[in-house]
């Protein structure tokens, strides 16, 4: 199974080490390929190198892609960690 879905960045830091650490450590127990794309570049999203390499900053949006037996939920995993900031709360936030 190949699904794809659009999510956008809420971190007020975009995507730097720690929520790029957390995903990776989200993807470890999957079995599917994942890969992101924005701005007309896709990467695989198990490399932390790879995901600080696309710069998505805040508000950027992002395709998630992924593909093998367990899609759908890993898929439901990430769009609840980015829809969560990967539990980063800034001061603005409170």
């Amino acid at each position: 199974m190949k699904i794809t879905k659009k999510v956008k960045v809420k971190n007020v830091l975009g995507l730097h080490a720690r929520p790029a650490t957390a995903i990776v450590r989200l993807l470890q127990k999957s079995k599917s390929q994942v890969s992101f794309t924005y701005k007309n570049e896709t990467i695989n999203a198990r490399s932390i190198m790879s995901i600080l390499m696309l710069a998505a900053g805040k508000n950027a949006q992002i395709a998630i892609t992924v593909e093998g037996e367990d899609a759908k939920e890993v898929l439901g995993q990430l769009v609840v960690a980015f829809e969560n900031q990967f539990l980063e709360k800034t001061a603005n936030d409170e």
